[in-house]
């Protein structure tokens, strides 16, 4: 019959028990216990000078548990628990892995061997401590969860995309604050979760941990309320190890104000277009590149685009409503000239200045990611010109890092041409008006750009009836905000 192959324990916490309390003195009271029991001590593991507060992570105490998890060793000889251990729940995590393994614990000073039927008691009350201990603790922790969660320190997880953990508090990220924002932009403009990630990522922007965005992820962070100044913490549990979480009844929900990325009438707008799409499970119309596509609508309510290069009309593809476009130019080019005489320019030159320190963060942020990524590049190169890593995988690191640096390159210069535009916009007091007259009376000698973000700006609605088309500018008087013609009569 092959021998019960054991390993022997020897911890001792500071030098001056090294030299006072002979290790030697331990293994050889251990090994007189082996032979006893004739078994087969085939391993020392020794700590000299180790504290027992903590044990698990030192490599003689990993390389015991790999012995004791490949069977090598079948049981462990020490002098007293203590020396095992004094952190209860490292030795209630030792006795377990022990337990799973079908081996034995055996403490001289205590006198339990968990090869005797007295032994197997002690792992059956080290077992119910463990027990007793893991739920204690996951009763306390789930209890502290709606304090803490009230509190506004963090439950646990990590911060949402665009925010980090500092000091135990939510704070903004810098960095990413400026791309969840323009997220929520992009998204706004175009209504596609698909089409806002490849332009984040076009723009040489990443997730936190490096990867492109996709259309999974805008969806799970633009329907995250954080952005708006609200978090919700304590909605999710756990079914246990290596199950799925669930959700808790809403009213266990802990909802907490936090610093506010966006305001909340755009992450409404946008979760308005979610949902909405959600329900009719129909993608929204495509992104028209005519002056008005997408502004006009039709009195059935859907979006008029022109169809195709050769078309002259905007339809409707719906009812089939259709109206030429010099006609609409025209219309709307009338409404302009009453527009130019009533607006407020003090309007536009506010938002216009919130839209300055925007961009200022997004460029910065910009900045800032990109050189941190050029450092990452730089370490790369150094470790492969001192060969520590080989060149398939410092191509597979390097590469992404060298498209990302390029987009970010690529788009730098984008952002700053347009803070330099609005900038010298800002120049003049009365740039709205003049950039609404421009529309009006300059209209061959104005880009598309412009001409579109012009009329974005100041249109609230207009509206193709059958017989009839109703036009409505932004910020001006209620009684002259609205202008509607009929069709017939033109």
């Amino acid at each position: 019959m092959e021998k019960k192959r054991v390993g022997i324990w020897i911890r001792v916490s500071t030098e001056f028990q090294v030299q006072d309390e002979s290790p030697e003195h331990h293994e050889q009271r251990a090994q007189y216990y082996i032979k006893s029991k004739d078994w087969e001590a085939v391993e020392i593991y020794r700590l000299d000078a180790i504290s027992g507060k903590t044990v698990m992570d030192h490599p003689e105490t990993q390389r015991m548990l790999r012995d004791v998890q490949t069977g090598r060793i079948t049981g462990l000889v020490f002098s007293r628990l203590a020396r095992l251990a004094r952190n209860t729940k490292e030795l209630l995590e030792i006795s377990e892995i022990f337990r799973k393994e079908n081996s034995d614990l055996i403490s001289l000073g205590e006198q339990i061997d968990t090869s005797t039927p007295a032994g197997r008691l002690f792992f059956t009350v080290m077992s119910a401590m463990a027990q007793w201990e893991r739920e204690e603790i996951s009763a306390r922790v789930s209890a502290s969860v709606p304090i803490r969660a009230k509190m506004g320190k963090c439950t646990g997880g990590a911060a949402s995309f665009g925010y980090k953990w500092e000091d135990k508090q939510l704070v903004i990220d810098e960095v990413e604050a400026p791309v969840r924002k323009l997220m929520y932009e992009i998204f706004l403009e175009c209504k596609r979760k698909r089409t806002t990630a490849s332009r984040l990522n076009e723009l040489g922007h990443r997730t936190r941990n490096g990867a492109k965005f996709t259309d999974t992820t805008i969806d799970r962070l633009l329907t995250d309320s954080t952005a708006k100044g609200e978090r919700i913490a304590n909605y999710t549990k756990s079914l246990g190890e290596n199950k799925n979480w669930t959700f808790k009844p809403e009213e266990e929900w802990i909802r907490v104000p936090c610093p506010a990325i966006i305001d909340e009438q755009l992450w409404q707008e946008c979760n308005n277009i979610l949902a909405k799409q959600k329900k009719s499970r129909k993608k929204p119309g495509r992104y028209s590149y005519h002056l008005l596509g997408g502004i006009v609508k039709c009195s059935c309510g859907k979006p008029m685009y022109v169809p195709g290069a050769n078309s002259r009309k905007y339809k409707c593809s719906v009812c089939k409503n259709d109206i030429n476009q010099e006609a609409l130019y025209g219309f709307y080019q009338e409404n302009l000239s009453q527009y130019i005489d009533n607006i407020k320019p003090e309007i536009f030159i506010e938002e216009v200045k919130l839209e300055i320190q925007r961009k200022e963060g997004l460029l910065a942020s910009t900045m800032k990611n990109r050189e941190l990524l050029r450092k990452k590049m730089n370490e790369l190169v150094d470790l492969k010109l001192s060969g520590d890593i080989d060149i398939n995988h410092y191509k597979e690191r390097y590469e992404p890092l060298m498209e990302q640096v390029n987009q970010l390159d690529r788009s730098v210069p984008d952002l700053q041409g347009e803070i330099d535009f609005m900038r010298i916009q800002l120049t003049s007091t009365d740039f709205v008006i003049n950039g609404v007259r421009s529309l009006y009376t300059d209209w061959n000698d104005l880009d598309f750009t412009q001409k579109r973000a012009i009329a974005e700006t100041v249109t609230e609605h207009i509206i193709v009836g059958k017989d009839t088309i109703d036009i409505a500018l932004a910020y001006i008087p209620s009684n002259l905000q609205t202008s509607q013609r009929n069709l017939m009569d033109s």
